[in-house]
This record gives structure tokens, sequence and C-alpha cells, in this order.
């Protein structure tokens, strides 16, 4: 499981921590998900972020796996909601659209996208942690954008203009 964090100072987007938490040693199922828990609790306690976004699952032919990532996510959502944070869910289409304006890109070109947004030259190790610190970005985007904020309870750009008409102005 990737995680990714990041702060907001103005506009300026810098990476606070980004990792993969990588349970396969616990063979025990039901503590990997205590884990998981606690590794992303003490995650929130250590940066207090004011949000948290989670990539949505992806449908897949192996039914386990589904389950168990569904498991990992569902304990994830919990320990958030646990701190209090709102928890948000993006599909990995729309990820790669908001990082790279498609939404098929590949995992490379996500990462080299986000090298050049936060400025760094590390490479990944695994893309699970890029994949995390992409979700965070995309949620950034999607929240402190005119387009993000028109996709939220917005019925399209009439509706926009009704709900904001100070933002209207006329030539």
């Amino acid at each position: 499981m990737g995680y990714g964090l990041i702060a907001v100072k103005g506009n300026e987007i810098s990476l606070l921590e980004w990792g993969v938490l990588k349970p396969g040693k616990v063979k025990d199922s039901y503590k990997k998900l205590q884990l998981i828990f606690n590794t992303v609790s003490g995650l929130i306690t250590k940066y207090k972020p004011d949000a948290f976004a989670i990539e949505a699952p992806f449908f897949g032919k192996n039914v386990q796996s589904m389950l168990k990532l569904g498991r990992a996510q569902g304990v994830a959502i919990a320990a958030a909601m646990r701190h209090g944070l709102e928890v948000t869910e993006y599909s990995p289409k729309k990820v790669k659209q908001s990082i790279t304006g498609n939404g098929n890109a590949a995992k490379e070109q996500v990462w080299k996208m986000l090298q050049t947004l936060l400025s760094f030259k590390e490479s990944p190790e695994h893309y699970d942690a890029t994949d995390a610190l992409a979700v965070a970005i995309c949620h950034y985007f999607q929240t402190n954008s005119v387009l993000g904020k028109v996709s939220k309870g917005l019925k399209g750009w009439d509706d926009f203009v009704k709900k904001n008409p100070q933002r209207i102005t006329k030539k």
C-alpha cells in the first residue's frame, strides 16, 4: 500500500513524505489490517492533514485480490475517519487525467509529471507510492480549481454561473 503526503502553501505544493507499507512479512491477515490502520493513524497524527484522498478500487478478475484490496482500503478509510478527516475517492483514470491530462497515461508518465510538479529527482522504488502521491495532488487540484468545484455539487456551467454571479464579468 502506497502513501503520499503533500503540503500546500499558497499555490506551492511540496512533498512531505511518501512510501510503501509492506505488510507481506506478517502472516495473519488481520494483523496486516491492523498494521495498515496503525500506519495510517500514525501518519495522520504526525502530519495532521486536513484531507484524506484514496484511489478507488479498480475492477480485477481475481475476486480474492479484490476482497483483500477492499479490506485494506476500508481500514485506511476507517483510520482517516477515526481522526475526523473527510474522505474523498478518485478513480485511477481521474487521477491520471488530473496529473498528466491523459486518463490512460502510463505509470511512468505520471511519475515524470510528479517529478516536475514537486521538483525532485528521486526514482520510485514502487509505483504504489507514486500512485498515492498522484492521488494527493489530484485531490488538491480538484478542490482548488474552478473546474474541480464545478464537478462538486454543480450540474454544469449554467449551474456554476447561477451559483457564482460574482465571478461573471460582462464586457
